[in-house]
C-alpha cells in the first residue's frame, strides 16, 4: 500500500539500524534460544518465525528483478537510505523484506536499514496504516544526506491489502487469513511488491 506524505525522519532511528544481515543473524540466534524478536514470546511465534525464515532464505534464492525495476535502479545516483520497521515473526515481513534487500543491492547508493517495530514504537506511530494499525513491514525512503523522505509503501501490495481487509471484515480467522496471504505471495512471486516500488521510484 503506497503513501506519500513527506517528513525528515530523525537521524537516530539510522544509527540504531540493523543491515540486512545482521537482521537475520538475530533472528536465527534467538531462535537458538527458542525465542523471537519483540516482547512478545511464546511457541506459536517461535513457530512462525521458524517459518518466515524458510520464506526467506526461498526468496534470496529464487528472487528475480523486473527488467524494468533494474534499469529505474540504476538511473539512482544520489544515496538513499531505505529504513524498514519490521519484526522477525511477521509473516508480511518474511515476503518483503527479502525484495527489499535484493533490491538494494542491486545499486550501492541504497542502503537498508532495518529495525524492529516494538523497539520503535515513536516512529511506527508515525507510518500507521489507516491511521490506526502498527502494520508491518513499513518501507521508508530517504534521500541520506538530508533523511527528508522520498516515500514511504507497506505493509503490503495494495490488492493483497484490499484482500486483507476484506477478509477482516468477513470475520475470517487469523490462521485462515495468513493462509490466504501466503498463498497470494507464493501465486504473486514478487511482481506486486516490485511493480509498485517501480512506480514509486520513477515518481519520487
Amino acid at each position: 500500500m503506497i503513501a506519500t506524505n513527506r517528513k525528515t525522519i530523525d537521524r537516530k532511528y539510522i544509527d540504531s539500524a540493523m543491515d540486512y544481515t545482521a537482521y537475520r543473524e538475530l533472528i536465527d540466534n534467538l531462535l537458538l534460544e527458542g525465542k523471537v524478536t519483540g516482547p512478545q514470546q511464546s511457541e506459536a511465534f517461535a513457530a512462525y518465525t521458524k517459518l518466515n525464515v524458510q520464506r526467506m532464505q526461498r526468496i534470496d534464492k529464487t528472487i528475480q528483478l523486473l527488467p524494468e525495476l533494474r534499469t529505474a535502479l540504476q538511473a539512482i545516483n544520489r544515496p538513499q537510505t531505505w529504513l524498514v520497521i519490521t519484526e522477525g515473526w511477521c509473516g508480511d515481513a518474511s515476503q518483503i523484506v527479502p525484495v527489499l534487500n535484493a533490491i538494494a543491492e542491486h545499486n550501492p547508493l541504497i542502503q537498508l536499514k532495518l529495525v524492529l517495530r516494538d523497539e520503535n514504537l515513536d516512529l511506527m506511530d508515525q507510518y500507521l496504516t489507516d491511521g490506526t494499525s502498527r502494520s508491518i513491514p513499513k518501507l521508508i525512503v530517504l534521500d541520506t544526506e538530508t533523511l527528508e523522505e522520498k516515500f514511504n509503501w507497506g505493509p503490503r501490495p495494495t490488492v493483497l491489502q484490499e484482500l486483507y481487509k476484506k477478509m477482516r471484515a468477513e470475520g475470517m480467522d487469523y490462521s485462515a487469513i495468513s493462509t490466504e496471504l501466503h498463498a497470494w505471495y507464493a501465486k504473486d512471486k514478487t511482481q506486486s511488491t516490485q511493480r509498485e516500488l517501480l512506480k514509486l521510484l520513477i515518481e519520487s
